[in-house]
């Protein structure tokens, strides 16, 4: 199914995008961009994400220049600001209480580099339900919400929290299946 020709590099350790790019390339690696995953003030949450995937597909594509890479950079955004991944158990409470009752974006730019870049983002809603303290002290607890953005993971545990959503499931996951195949065919790169 994928191109021979061109290999693939996935430039994220996360287990979520691997699992989600395994579903239309097999054979691909992952190299970790070392990139400072640093927003800029003067831009909004889209320019930020699309800008940190561009750099993180950008960074391990010179370092890997007959690959087509893929980079991605997946936000949670409530009110304008930017709600990053919990530092321990404790912001994970908060980030939840602060999401409580709440609608969020979820926001992932996209790239594929391979001698261009094409990059797009992805944008999606979630609701989260009104939570309880113990719902939130029981879902820290399971340990889930320490590496993932916004404290929480819709195709976890924390599928309880979701009251609804709209747009792309995938991109709450981490990578937005449908951009990335449309960035894929505009790269000339066949699915």
């Amino acid at each position: 199914m994928d191109s021979p020709r061109i290999p693939v590099i996935l430039a994220s350790q996360s287990p979520r995008r691997i699992e989600l790019l395994k579903t239309i390339i097999k054979n691909f690696r992952v190299v970790p961009s070392k990139i400072d995953e640093v927003c800029d003030i003067d831009l909004s949450p889209e320019e930020n994400a699309m800008l940190l995937g561009q750099k993180k597909a950008t960074w391990v594509a010179k370092h890997h220049p007959r690959n087509l890479v893929i980079g991605a950079d997946t936000m949670v955004v409530l009110e304008n600001k930017i709600i990053g991944k919990p530092t321990d158990a404790e912001n994970a409470r908060q980030i939840l209480k602060q999401l409580s009752g709440q609608e969020h974006k979820v926001i992932t730019g996209v790239a594929v580099v391979h001698s261009k870049i094409f990059s797009a983002v992805s944008i999606s809603h979630v609701r989260i339900k009104v939570l309880n303290t113990r719902e939130i002290n029981s879902y820290v607890e399971s340990g889930e919400p320490m590496d993932k953005a916004g404290a929480y993971a819709i195709q976890g545990e924390g599928s309880f929290l979701i009251k609804s959503y709209s747009g792309s499931y995938s991109n709450i996951i981490g990578l937005p299946m449908g951009l990335l195949k449309d960035l894929l065919r505009k790269s000339n790169f066949s699915i």
